[in-house]
């Protein structure tokens, strides 16, 4: 009964950061009507990681102070929110959003070849891999299979984003060296690093004090910073160390049916004719993803 409630727990989060990160293509779209993305990039990354330093010295705790969890933080900041949104950013400026959803879906493929082939950290089982295909195969059919037509129109934007998806998977997995930590630590730390380098980019390409952005654009980014950023990071790190690092990135699938849904209510958009099935496959393949295995039970027993 315990464990149920527990894992309960666990996928209410994993669609709460779903439904955050969900947004936040909303929040950026309207951001960047007036502000650089780089200097979005970099604001966003700040502001995060100054409200989340607020509260944790709000609660009494001080960040770590040693060299090498500092430096796993700045690592942790490359992988996760550094290259992949400068990345992302710059390749959709050509790249159809549809297209750039499904190959910014196929985080928990990479995830699950890494820890395959290379870290091991995890029993890899084959409901993981029924999981990490129905959620592809899912997420095309919810987009519609005609967001595919443009593959290869702009290759060199459409591999950014697998870069950037691959950089994803990393973060991920790299996420388990801060197994034991408050998750609001990584977090923070990790958000500040890539303040600390992206903000010397902002003012050398930008000039962000010659900047006049409109106040819708000022309040995306204030959204997109506290709840698309700082409540979505201290949830995401949580995810890594309950469910793992293939289980966490199940959230990039959730997330395709929340934005196409956003879409649907606020901008008036229409469904594609798949995306009842589509739907089926990406709950079956978070299911199966996220599921613990029989090792880890006997493990926790």
């Amino acid at each position: 009964m315990e464990k149920t409630a527990t894992m309960t727990t666990e996928l209410a989060l994993l669609l709460a950061l779903s439904t955050l990160w969900g947004a936040s293509y909303t929040f950026i779209k309207i951001g960047v009507e007036t502000i650089p993305p780089v200097t979005l990039v970099a604001a966003r990354t700040l502001v995060a990681g100054l409200l989340l330093l607020a509260i944790i010295r709000w609660r009494g705790l001080k960040m770590p102070r040693d060299r090498q969890m500092w430096v796993y933080f700045l690592v942790q900041a490359c992988l996760n929110s550094v290259l992949p949104f400068t990345l992302i950013a710059w390749a959709e400026r050509t790249t159809d959003a549809g297209l750039a959803a499904i190959l910014n879906s196929t985080t928990p493929i990479f995830a699950f070849l890494i820890t395959a082939l290379i870290t091991q950290h995890e029993v890899l089982t084959s409901r993981k891999l029924f999981g990490v295909s129905a959620g592809l195969i899912g997420t095309a059919l919810i987009i519609g299979t005609g967001a595919l037509d443009s593959i290869g129109d702009a290759l060199w934007a459409q591999l950014a984003i697998v870069t950037a998806t691959i950089c994803y998977a990393g973060a991920a997995v790299f996420g388990r060296n801060f197994r034991g930590l408050d998750p609001m630590m990584p977090a923070a730390g990790s958000l500040i690093s890539g303040a600390v380098i992206l903000i010397p980019v902002s003012v050398i390409a930008d000039r962000p004090w010659t900047l006049q952005p409109s106040l819708h654009s000022v309040l995306a980014l204030l959204a997109l910073s506290v709840f698309s950023t700082a409540l979505a990071f201290v949830i995401y790190f949580r995810l890594v160390q309950t469910l793992g690092s293939v289980g966490a990135t199940a959230q990039a699938y959730l997330r395709v049916p929340i934005g196409v849904a956003i879409g649907v209510v606020f901008l008036g958009e229409t469904l594609s004719s798949t995306a009842g099935i589509g739907l089926a496959c990406v709950m079956a393949g978070v299911i199966a993803m996220t599921l613990p295995t029989r090792a880890r039970v006997r493990q926790a027993v």
